[in-house]
């Protein structure tokens, strides 16, 4: 009797371990990006870079590339897993060579993020905090910062040591821009 109960309860595990279908991150990324670019004509995208429990347990960064109707385009998004299911919280994104050098989440977490194809930049700083720089390909790379700060500055350490703080659009290349 004890081991037809032992083999039951033993046969109902697996069989709940079997239907279980929870995604993974990266497995449900993948399927709301096709969820919502379904109709989309000439886009595609790359996961870059994943981060998982980046600020804590059950969320996640995404780092990705889109090739769509305005050119390459590089996004951070944020994420947090509600009742074991992946909620997409807020996206920023970036473009090599523009103005625009950083940005930044304006609801917590405050992720600072950009994009740079600068080879002689060593380490980024939003506030205090150091910021992680990903390779993405050739001399583009992208670099983020958590920080528990709405407002921080920005500052960019060369491989010669000099700092400089970095507004998030740069004027002189603004003024050029247009032309």
């Amino acid at each position: 009797m004890k081991i037809k109960i032992m083999i039951g309860l033993l046969l109902s595990v697996v069989f709940l371990v079997g239907c279980s279908n929870e995604l993974t991150f990266e497995e449900f990324f993948h399927q709301e990006m096709k969820r919502m670019y379904k109709d989309a004509n000439n886009f595609s995208y790359n996961l870059v870079h994943t981060e998982l429990n980046a600020v804590h347990e059950n969320d996640a960064i995404a780092v990705f590339k889109e090739h769509n109707s305005q050119g390459e385009q590089i996004f951070i998004a944020y994420f947090e897993k509600m009742e074991n299911r992946w909620e997409w919280k807020q996206t920023r994104g970036a473009e090599w060579d523009t103005p625009h050098k950083w940005s930044a989440m304006n609801e917590i977490p405050y992720i600072y993020s950009g994009a740079i194809s600068e080879t002689d930049i060593k380490e980024i700083y939003a506030g205090n905090e150091k910021a992680k720089i990903i390779d993405v390909e050739g001399n583009k790379k992208y670099w983020y910062a958590i920080s528990p700060f709405k407002e921080v500055q920005v500052k960019f350490v060369r491989n010669d040591g000099t700092e400089e703080i970095v507004e998030s659009i740069d004027e002189e290349m603004l003024k050029d821009w247009g032309k």
